[in-house]
């Protein structure tokens, strides 16, 4: 019996994880008629953070199909986002609309213990065969595939062999570990901290989805998620420059309170607001990868790299990469080459994804940045320019890429000149709204 014969695999592909990344993929091999096992450690539904989408998930949820699952879940519709200085004097509204190239500006705010479960559903349903509490343990590579060793939750071991592995087994990085590829992002070692509030003000009409994200003087930031009729989410990221002021013992809960109180902008909208879950507490969660696919394997979302999550970036990044994870896949099922040269334009377009992203998040923690992104009356072409990739459109078309280049460099002169007011840092009277043209 020839090595690669199917009769020597349980299965084509293993997916390790069921979250956005490792659902898309499944979901794309399955109905692209390829025998799939996803493995997930969790029992669905679970708690997850980053609720908030871009408009470009919704290429990857027609690449799936299951674009009429997530519509019919009725989650809040998002069209933009509204991002306001700390004490609320400068308010600036990116809508998607008016960015160039993005078809679909509507997308959603989701409570992700329900959209992950939908997805992991979805995929099911594709074709896939979803194992749910089992934890991988291990996985080898030889010449002719891939074991995966695993543990039912009750105990009981469990192996499975294919001809390739998709890694999307989140920020746990199991390859990413293994093969020691994990680049940590010592000038993103953030902490966040966050929960879920109810009875918090939101807009009326269109903006009632915008997620809002408020600037500190600190340069941490908060954000506030409508992810129900009810829940708000609502989260503050600070830097380290700014947790050197904080006692070590501080509980994540007073952390929280005391960085409200701080922010006039976030403090006025959860005057009357009550706190419907524990606080969390999460730290030092951005990194990047020194490879995301090697030889019959590949990394897909958080098990690949993840960035801050201020342009709300990582199910989005989750969902595209797992789709290109899967054809690339595919394309090497059908070639019979499933080496890493086999994969070397999947690297290549999420390294260069998230070193997109990466500059715009790196900016937001510098004060030059924020200085020209909230400066009065900016270009309208550079303004819907910067709005395309804050729609997830990482790699728009040249005329939006040269206004994006315009402004970083405007950040740059910004640095050595200031020849832009620094943001007010006083108790404004009222916001100052500014609305990028159409």
């Amino acid at each position: 019996m020839s090595p690669l014969s199917d009769r020597s695999f349980d299965c084509e592909v293993i997916v390790v994880g069921g979250g956005p990344a490792g659902s898309a993929a499944a979901s794309w091999l399955a109905r692209a008629g390829r025998r799939i096992v996803l493995l997930e450690r969790d029992q669905f539904p679970r708690f997850h953070i980053g609720e908030s989408l871009l408009a470009s998930i919704n290429d990857a949820l027609e690449a799936i199909g299951a674009q009429d699952v997530i519509r019919k879940a009725g989650f809040p519709h998002k069209f933009g986002a509204t991002f306001l200085t700390a004490n609320g004097a400068i308010e600036r509204y990116a809508d998607f609309a008016v960015a160039p190239s993005v078809q679909a500006p509507q997308t959603y705010q989701v409570e992700r213990s329900v959209f992950d479960h939908l997805l992991l559903q979805h995929a099911a349903k594709s074709g896939a065969d979803v194992r749910q509490c089992t934890q991988v343990q291990d996985i080898t590579f030889d010449a002719h595939g891939v074991t995966v060793f695993a543990r039912h939750d009750d105990g009981t071991p469990t192996q499975v062999r294919a001809k390739c592995v998709v890694d999307a087994s989140g920020r746990s990085t199991l390859l990413s570990r293994k093969f020691d590829l994990r680049i940590a992002e010592p000038r993103l070692a953030n902490v966040a901290v966050f929960s879920h509030y109810s009875n918090v003000p939101r807009r009326e009409g269109r903006r009632a989805g915008d997620i809002r994200i408020v600037a500190r003087d600190d340069l941490g930031w908060f954000w506030l998620i409508p992810i129900s009729d009810e829940l708000m989410s609502v989260g503050v990221v600070l830097p380290r420059s700014a947790m050197k002021a904080v006692a070590a013992d501080f509980h994540p809960t007073e952390l929280l309170d005391r960085a409200i109180a701080e922010s006039p902008a976030v403090a006025h909208l959860l005057r009357s607001a009550r706190r419907e879950w524990p606080v969390r507490i999460e730290r030092d969660f951005s990194f990047g990868s020194k490879a995301y696919a090697g030889d019959r394997w590949v990394l897909a979302g958080d098990a690949g790299s993840f960035l801050d999550p201020v342009f709300s970036t990582g199910v989005a990044i989750a969902l595209e990469s797992g789709v290109e994870a899967a054809q690339g896949v595919q394309a090497g099922l059908t070639s019979g080459d499933l080496s890493a040269g086999q994969f070397a334009r999947y690297s290549r377009r999420q390294r260069e994804r998230f070193l997109s992203f990466r500059r715009f998040v790196l900016g937001f923690y510098t004060s030059e940045f924020r200085d020209l992104f909230f400066a009065a009356d900016p270009p309208a072409r550079m303004f819907n320019a910067l709005v395309t990739v804050f729609a997830g459109y990482w790699r728009p078309p040249l005329t939006v890429r040269l206004w994006v280049h315009a402004f970083f460099l405007l950040v740059r002169l910004q640095k050595r000149m200031h020849f832009a007011p620094r943001l007010h840092r006083g108790t404004a009277d009222g916001p100052q709204t500014s609305t990028s043209a159409g």
